[in-house]
């Protein structure tokens, strides 16, 4: 077996350097777009993955009609319980959060989908179920955790959302407060309450994240706000709601929990907010951070440098982008995807097309990397089988290699992405993305499609705080450690 060996990665400026601006010739162009980007560059240097630990076999109630939901165990989270107890805490979608230890063994922490009842829903969409955990940074002394859910059923009926929601809307996403009686038990035991309920027109594009920023300081105002990453709900392709201030699909939310004087008295509405000090016949809401996505999937700030916050965004049919989110930002969805313009209308193809020459008056931000996808050319609308991961900037000291990369995803296929952190500027041309080659434990290259035992690998990323990069696999329910680099043969 070829033994791994270091070199500096090749994601440097001199090594296929591929300024990713869209071409100036195409302003005005009205001809559709099917090959926006140039695809990623390989890397010569790529991530050992390392097994770490096989969560248990799980499955929705009840049984799914998609296959898509017919997985092993549907995790999509991994991430260190604050404090210093060595604890990653992984939540399956369908309903239990597993705390594991730091030689890989697991075990239940809580079962949220039992704790819901009924009204649970993991059965219908990809994202549906027990979606994102963010424990408090003050967790160890506190023992105050979130998570967020998916709700049918009665609950539709019976419960109504905090901020506006779609008529006939078919699924909640809701957001809880935990509070452990004893923060280092090995188990829940404590109490809840709901902070947030939003009502989305179909079962995906919910709510997929939510996060304390780790680099905020305790003295900081900004200490323990909660981000919300919302997806469009698939009401945006062709639509407004991403674009509409006065409902908050589409966007990345930023509430204060501890505070009780937002709507219904659950959460707060932080006074640095872009939106907050609008006037109340605006119509705008004070919670929205940013807008214009479609299905933010993973967003994480960078613990070093500038301390940037990244998002990934997931493309309707050509362009998957990671974006710099700073206050007020407009991404641009449904009017753009990705650095083009998006028209659903008289687009047979769906491709993109060039930015009008009077771009600049709108204020878009555009993405700082980017790929497209390939369409099938028996179904070009058709779902690609593409789907973006958001990732992390690599700021471990074990792998001096992979420092200041950012480490991102194609998650149904399972490729993985870096791009160099330095290159991801906000208003320059896109960072290059280079697909990284994977390698096994022994040094032996490999795909995660191999590691995960099945075409459709699922793949997320996950951190821990010393800044270590997980990858799981919702196929066979494992997790691997990028542990080194090596070098393709």
């Amino acid at each position: 077996m070829p033994t791994p060996r270091r070199a500096r990665l090749a994601i440097s400026a001199g090594a296929l350097l591929i300024a990713l601006f869209v071409p100036p010739a195409h302003a005005g162009d009205e001809s559709p777009i099917a090959d926006p980007l140039p695809d990623p560059t390989p890397s010569r240097q790529g991530l050992v993955l390392t097994e770490f630990a096989t969560l248990p076999q799980s499955a929705p109630v009840p049984p799914p009609t998609d296959a898509r939901l017919k997985r092993w165990a549907r995790i999509a989270q991994l991430g260190e319980v604050p404090g210093r107890s060595g604890r990653l805490y992984v939540p399956d979608l369908n309903g239990t959060l597993y705390l594991v230890d730091r030689a890989g063994a697991s075990r239940p922490y809580l079962d949220v989908g039992t704790a819901v009842g009924p009204d649970f829903w993991s059965h219908q969409g990809l994202g549906s179920g027990l979606g994102s955990v963010a424990f408090h940074p003050g967790f160890a002394h506190n023992g105050v955790f979130y998570t967020a859910h998916t709700e049918g059923r009665d609950a539709l009926t019976t419960r109504t959302p905090d901020l506006p929601a779609p008529q006939g809307a078919r699924l909640h996403s809701v957001i809880t407060e935990w509070t452990a009686d004893d923060p280092a038990a090995a188990t829940f035991s404590g109490s809840r309450r709901e902070v947030m309920r939003l009502g989305f027109a179909n079962t995906y594009h919910t709510i997929q994240e939510i996060a304390f920023n780790p680099r905020t300081p305790r003295w900081s105002r900004a200490y323990g706000l909660l981000y919300v990453g919302v997806g469009d709900g698939a009401a945006g392709a062709g639509g407004t709601v991403p674009q509409d201030l006065s409902v908050p699909q589409g966007k990345i939310l930023r509430i204060d929990p501890d505070r009780r004087d937002g709507p219904g008295g659950k959460y707060g509405v932080p006074a640095g907010n872009p939106f907050a000090s609008d006037p109340p016949e605006a119509g705008t809401l004070g919670e929205i951070w940013a807008y214009g996505l479609r299905n933010p999937h993973r967003f994480s700030w960078d613990t070093a440098g500038r301390g940037q916050m990244f998002t990934g965004n997931i493309g309707e049919h050509r362009v998957d982008s990671v974006y710099e989110v700073r206050a007020g930002d407009n991404f641009g969805w449904s009017h753009r995807e990705g650095p083009f313009a998006y028209r659903k209308a008289d687009n047979p193809t769906c491709g993109v097309f060039a930015l009008p020459a009077d771009d600049a008056r709108y204020g878009y931000t555009y993405p700082v990397a980017a790929f497209d996808h390939t369409p099938r050319a028996d179904r070009p609308c058709g779902d690609s089988g593409n789907a973006l991961v958001g990732g992390f900037v690599y700021r471990g000291w074990r792998i001096p290699e992979l420092y200041g990369k950012y480490l991102y995803a194609e998650g149904v296929g399972g490729r993985i992405f870096a791009s160099d952190v330095r290159e991801m500027r906000r208003g320059g041309p896109m960072a290059t993305t280079y697909q990284l080659p994977l390698f096994d434990a022994s040094g032996a290259p490999t795909t995660m499609r191999d590691l995960a035992g099945h075409a459709r690998v699922d793949l997320r990323l996950g951190t821990d705080r010393s800044g270590a990069i997980y990858v799981l696999s919702k196929a066979n329910g494992r997790i691997w450690k990028v542990t080194d680099v090596a070098i393709a043969p």
